[in-house]
């Protein structure tokens, strides 16, 4: 639809000093008179009363007409005003749609002489033909004009054009609703029925917002944001904000990534149907009914989804330890809506103002879920023990469970040493554990900070010791369950979800350390863990093979292995190892997606719960040294930050009190200084 701007060559042979001219300025037509030349480039003066040089070559239009450069600068600005008028009155009068619908049969072109015959009578003067051009160069709908010759459009063409004008429209509309929206909702005193603005508008801005430049609607939203005089994107937040789109702690992250967060009108009702529709589950014959053995729950106080559970009972020989996880594959069936739904996402997602299930609510919390007193089907590792707790044999079977008491990990806690079974069960897991640490595990035991809000949006945090007994114990228990399942899955040779890890580039202990800084030198120096369909050493937990199996509520992973391991059980079809390695592949970056949400929410609340600190002072512990900045843990609050050098010498592992100079959880920021 463009102009191509090079001069007819006969009124190149006619250029002289004081011929008047025309060239293209910001798509409009400018009128000029030529002062002097030299090796084609010329000096004008336009109609703007301005002087400028230009190439020869960039003329669209050369006159034969001439101005009397002895005249004032003001002299022959008027005549080049004239001019400009005569030739725009001269250009209204051509109707180009008119010209086009008798001559596009032609497929002859068209050169400059024969068109201002077309457009006008004679006598022709140089304004009838510099009118011809401004004519086609305003309407460029009809016609190509290339070395002003022209050439009609074919109707196919011509329709083409059209639809790419609306869509100009349409976008610069959009354009010019955006900005004004913007200056609008700048204005501090904007009523709240001015608000109200295109959907498609506020759509292009979150999008560029949240996705940058790689948003489909970057150009569009940069121009709105441009027109409307905004110095930065990031003020796009505060404009969402006070129009009421976004909260104030918004999870820009969980929209950035898009992150779902409801279930569809249809994975609901499939959901509802399974809690209403009694099965016939309990009466498979494989299954076996463990429902008299008394099985507890050991979880976090909050905790609403239970999906594993642990018994022990005495034997002749020494002790049964069971491992029962909720058979959640025994409600949802691969390919189902409720799978797919959970496939998408990958992994529920916990965080300290939210939580997104990977199934919905009335399976995660009720059904599939391992309530006190409540009838379930499960999948029970059952091992066999002697008295100085080794492992003599196992066995995973299809069950019936159902659990007896539920406890916190503090009820745990304070039972330790004055109950047999959690007592016991205590010193079962410090046997796992020694063994484990033999082989060459690496037990990393750094502590982990509980972010929540209460119901008055007040930020409360706990610092939670991993190694005390009742969460050491549950740890061992599903690292026992799921390496006894890795090996049934091996010696049976059925692809599962195996996680595998190579040997530390560099062993820092070993045994148990529990100062921070060595478990944090030790964490940098730990291989990549990989996830695998087929059984491989995992180095960091002194294990031959490993699956996570043993939380199919929260992770997409350990449903997937519960199938495979059913199917072995005489229950439901097993996945090929193809099958098994596309679907790995499909959930790779939601699962991805899902750890990286949660770090970010839980350091947000962290930082916000700083920015009403300044001032305050922290013990923190100097992680690494670089050029410009040290890498500092505040220990409070198992927080890293960065900190300016600032004269400061210090090493790996200094303890430096800093004191909060600034925190802005929205821009990830947090400034310190020492104390």
């Amino acid at each position: 639809m463009g102009l191509t701007l090079p001069s007819h060559p006969a009124m190149v042979r006619s250029m002289n000093i004081s011929s008047i001219v025309e060239y293209i300025d910001q798509q409009k037509i400018v009128s000029a008179v030529i002062l002097s030349e030299k090796k084609g480039k010329l000096r004008l003066l336009n109609e703007n009363s301005r002087e400028v040089n230009f190439s020869e070559k960039r003329l669209s239009h050369v006159s034969k007409m001439l101005l009397d450069t002895t005249l004032s600068k003001t002299g022959l600005v008027n005549h080049l005003k004239q001019i400009t008028e005569t030739r725009k009155r001269l250009a209204d009068t051509i109707n180009i749609k008119e010209l086009w619908e008798i001559l596009h049969d032609e497929s002859d072109q068209i050169d400059m002489d024969t068109m201002t015959q077309f457009c006008f009578d004679p006598p022709l003067t140089p304004n009838h033909e510099a009118a011809v051009i401004r004519a086609f160069f305003n309407d460029r709908l009809y016609f190509k004009m290339n070395n002003l010759i022209f050439t009609p459009c074919t109707p196919k063409q011509v329709e083409s054009k059209k639809r790419q004008i609306k869509e100009a429209q349409r976008r610069e509309g959009l354009i010019s609703k955006g900005a004004e929206w913007l200056i609008l909702m700048q204005n501090e005193k904007i009523s709240k029925t001015a608000m109200s603005v295109d959907p498609g508008v506020i759509e292009i801005l979150k999008s560029y917002y949240l996705q940058g430049s790689d948003s489909h609607f970057g150009t569009i939203a940069k121009q709105m944001i441009k027109k409307s005089g905004l110095s930065a994107p990031e003020q796009l937040f505060k404009i969402f904000v006070k129009a009421e789109i976004w909260g104030i702690d918004e999870n820009i992250d969980l929209l950035a990534m898009q992150i779902p967060t409801f279930f569809s009108g249809t994975v609901l009702k499939a959901a509802e149907k399974l809690s209403q529709t009694q099965t016939a589950i309990f009466n498979e014959p494989q299954r076996r009914d463990l429902t008299d053995i008394p099985l507890i729950t050991i979880d976090g106080q909050s905790t609403q989804d239970y999906d594993d559970a642990i018994s022990l009972e005495n034997t002749e020989t020494g002790y049964q330890l069971g491992i029962h996880i909720i058979d959640v594959a025994a409600y949802i069936k691969s390919g189902d809506s409720i799978d797919m739904a959970a496939r998408y996402r990958a992994s529920s997602i916990y965080m300290p103002d939210d939580k997104l299930p990977m199934i919905p609510h009335t399976l995660s919390e009720d059904l599939c879920s391992l309530k006190e007193g409540e009838t379930r089907p499960g999948i029970s590792t059952l091992v066999q023990m002697n008295r100085f707790f080794e492992v003599l044999d196992y066995s995973v079977v299809p069950s019936i469970i159902k659990v007896h008491k539920q406890m916190s990990y503090t009820e745990a806690n304070l039972l330790n040493g004055k109950n047999d079974p959690i007592t016991t069960l205590y010193k079962i897991a410090t046997q796992l554990r020694k063994k484990r640490l033999k082989a060459g595990g690496i037990q990393i035991t750094l502590p982990e900070v509980n972010v929540w809000l209460e119901d008055n949006q007040e930020i409360r945090y706990t610092k939670i010791d991993r190694e005390n007994p009742s969460r050491m114990l549950v740890s061992e228990m599903m690292i026992l369950a799921n390496s006894l399942m890795a090996d049934f899955l091996s010696t049976h040779n059925t692809p599962g979800v195996f996680r595998s890890q190579a040997p530390p580039r560099q062993r820092v202990f070993k045994g148990i350390e529990t100062a921070l800084m060595p478990n944090f030198m030790q964490r940098k120096q730990l291989s990549r863990a990989i996830i695998g369909v087929k059984p491989e050493l995992h180095a960091g937990l002194g294990v031959k093979a490993y699956v996570t199996a043993t939380s199919p509520i929260r992770r997409y992973h350990d449903l997937l292995t519960q199938r495979q391991i059913k199917a072995i059980l005489g229950i439901g079809k097993a996945y090929s190892k193809i099958e098994l390695e596309e679907i790995l592949q499909t959930i790779s970056v939601p699962m991805a997606n899902a750890g990286r949400v949660q770090g970010a929410r839980k350091r947000y609340w962290l930082i916000k719960y700083l920015e009403s600190m300044r001032g305050s002072n922290f013990e923190t512990l100097i992680l690494d040294c670089h050029r410009d900045y040290y890498n500092i843990l505040i220990k409070e609050l198992m927080l890293e930050a960065r900190m300016p050098l600032s004269g400061l010498r210090l090493k790996v592992g200094d303890i430096l009190h800093v004191t909060i100079q600034h925190a802005d959880a929205r821009r990830n920021q947090l400034s310190l200084f020492a104390a």
